[in-house]
């Protein structure tokens, strides 16, 4: 019998948590819920789950300062929720390593929908094998990055931007088809993820911007995977 796929919930309202677990669970998620830092915390190490939801409202450590703590011990997927979908919310969430994010209040259905899109990224790139360009190596199957045979810790989302432009290599991707391709659905205008993203990735690669090794820049399009193959790559 297939595992049901574990979500924690990190908020403080009791109420929301108890809704999420009753509507997320015929989904076939395992949803377990906390109200502090400290309880999510515990539960994230007993009880590790296949993705986090993480409000940024919380008592004593605000979901900031936890998604921090948390990328500095796992690399499990976080959806963060925010109050009024603050574009500086949402910025300040993603480039402290959360994969995506909501506002509130928010349909459950496209709810659902993110977490699909996000744990769906987890398995889509299994059958890619393994690949390298001269110092950078990655296992698509394991979803590890080497470079300079030191391991990366890549998010799920970074992995994921990763992935997909190597899969396209010497093609240009805009930033609606980047955004489209990780969401997995539909967007709004704030594609500025986008660049976060490629931001920390190229931070984590130690790409130059202005001499890039790896990813380049296209100005007013997109970017492009530029990395050449090792000889004894596969």
């Amino acid at each position: 019998m297939t595992r049901k796929q574990r979500i924690l919930v990190i908020d403080d309202d009791r109420k929301l948590n108890a809704l999420l677990r009753e509507y997320l669970s015929p989904y076939g998620f395992d949803v377990s819920t906390a109200t502090h830092p400290d309880e999510g915390l515990r539960l994230l190490s007993s009880q590790p789950p296949d993705l986090v939801i993480l409000d940024v409202m919380l008592p004593e450590m605000n979901g900031f300062q936890l998604c921090k703590v948390i990328r500095r011990q796992h690399a499990v997927p976080i959806i963060m929720l925010t109050a009024r979908g603050e574009v500086t919310d949402r910025v300040v969430g993603l480039e402290l390593g959360a994969d995506d994010y909501i506002p509130k209040p928010f349909e459950p259905r496209e709810l659902v929908a993110r977490i699909q899109a996000v744990l769906r990224r987890t398995t889509e790139t299994v059958g890619m094998g393994t690949s390298s360009f001269g110092r950078l190596t990655v296992d698509f199957g394991k979803r590890s990055v080497l470079l300079d045979g030191m391991a990366l810790p890549l998010t799920t989302n970074e992995f994921a931007a990763l992935a997909l432009l190597i899969r396209y290599s010497g093609k240009v991707l805009d930033r609606d088809r980047i955004l489209q391709e990780l969401r997995g659905i539909d967007s709004d205008a704030f594609n500025r993820s986008v660049d976060i993203t490629i931001s920390r990735l190229r931070q984590k690669l130690g790409d130059d911007p202005k001499s890039p090794t790896f990813i380049k820049t296209v100005w007013g399009t997109g970017y492009v995977f530029i990395g050449e193959v090792s000889s004894d790559g596969s």
